[in-house]
């Protein structure tokens, strides 16, 4: 089971270590921006400390000499139960970048979401991804037409599936980031939207129908949106995450609905950053394909749940009809376990790709990939589980304020 010392990385044997590795690699600008949680970082904490409060409750004598923890999605076999969550701006860590994590993630055989403020173009990773599958992390921007047209480039991509973030009507406040006025250097480009920066003829397309083309905003100097006489102004000029993510005029019923209009059915439609059990369950009303239990890595309302006890209350109010992943502070793979074992059907890691490509480039992401899927098999077979479908809140126990245990 565990995994022979020619195989290791003696330098680097955990995430925690990958994560000090990276530290000394990363300039103080991609640290800051990578690392940074939102004011005084607690969410950022607790998604970590969450973990924590829970102990497994292993079985014995049970026989997992041939233990299995693979699980599908969208379609393929995944080699863990976990993927490579979006991150922005990935060739600020290592000039491999998102093509980098796109090989580790191919020859794992471990899922792939890409930012849409990635510095490679969502061509470029499914190229190279071949049949491993990929999906879009989506911010619906104010302006239809940047979105539709990426959307219309993933689905040709072959991309599984629109993971559309909704914490972000505004951005958190990232003391670092404006302290150190953090951009993206120029000698990077935000790939997906580089070829926006001239103005252009772009197709409309409103209510899923084909509109007259008309004129780009995308000339003059990025302007985020605001208000103005006591109206809102939407964003203009070239695309930027400050300028143009944030987006403050998202509705479940206007939204949602002209997605699935205009991404399906080539691609499914999931909403990421779902918090609690009503916005759950309107997220079944409204008929999409899955939700994320993401709080966007501490990023944004710092005060609120952790990911991992925000969790079975979204699961409990789903009641299986739809599934549910979970992201934030995963660093072992009994982490992943025991957001399994809360009701997730699957767990993105996010920040640990980010310490990898920082370590080694595309070797470091398959370090961390090989970490977590090895720490997480050992943890089954100790466990007493042969698959992953076996993993139920009866493998766990939670520890109270007083410290005391009981089962859930």
């Amino acid at each position: 089971m565990a995994s022979k010392t020619a195989d290791l990385d003696l330098n680097c044997l955990t995430i925690a270590e990958l994560e000090a590795i990276a530290h000394d690699k990363m300039d103080k600008q991609t640290r800051d921006y990578y690392n940074e949680g939102a004011d005084s970082g607690s969410t950022l904490r607790e998604n970590l400390s969450a973990y924590a409060k829970y102990r497994i409750r292993p079985r014995v004598l049970r026989d997992v000499s041939a233990l299995d923890p693979s699980i599908e999605i969208f379609g393929h076999k995944n080699s863990s139960p976990f993927g490579v969550a979006p991150t922005a701006m990935q060739c600020l860590a290592h000039p491999d970048g998102e093509i980098g994590t796109a090989n580790a993630c191919r020859d794992a055989g471990i899922a792939m979401g890409l930012s849409s403020f990635a510095t490679k173009t969502l061509e470029e990773v499914a190229e190279v991804s071949g049949a491993n599958p990929n999906v879009l992390q989506l911010y619906l921007f104010e302006s239809r037409e940047h979105s539709i047209k990426l959307i219309k480039r993933a689905k040709k991509a072959g991309y599984k599936a629109v993971f559309l973030t909704v914490d972000t009507p505004f951005l958190g406040r990232r003391n670092l980031e404006l302290r150190n006025q953090f951009k993206l250097p120029p000698h990077f480009k935000v790939a997906n939207f580089a070829q926006d920066e001239e103005p252009a003829l772009q197709d409309e397309v409103v209510d899923g129908e084909e509109k007259t083309p008309k004129r780009s905003d995308s000339s003059g100097p990025s302007k985020p949106g605001r208000v103005e006489n006591g109206k809102w102004v939407s964003p203009s000029g070239p695309v930027t995450f400050h300028s143009h993510a944030p987006n403050p005029t998202l509705n479940w019923e206007r939204d949602i609905a002209w997605l699935k209009e205009v991404c399906k059915p080539e691609m499914e439609v999931w909403v990421k950053g779902i918090a609690t059990g009503e916005d759950a369950l309107l997220a079944v009303h409204h008929g999409v394909d899955g939700v994320v239990v993401s709080n966007h890595g501490g990023r944004q309302l710092n005060g609120a749940l952790a990911t991992l006890d925000a969790l079975p209350e979204v699961v409990e109010a789903v009641q299986g009809k739809i599934p549910v992943h979970v992201d934030g502070g995963v660093r072992h793979g009994t982490d992943i376990f025991k957001a399994l074992a809360l009701g997730a059907d699957f767990v993105w890691v996010g920040r640990p790709t980010l310490w990898g490509l920082a370590y080694k480039g595309e070797e470091g992401v398959k370090l961390m990939l090989k970490i977590l899927s090895d720490e997480f098999r050992l943890c089954m077979g100790l466990a007493g589980v042969m698959n992953v479908k076996e993993i139920t809140k009866d493998y766990l126990a939670k520890i109270d304020k007083s410290g005391f245990v009981s089962k859930l």
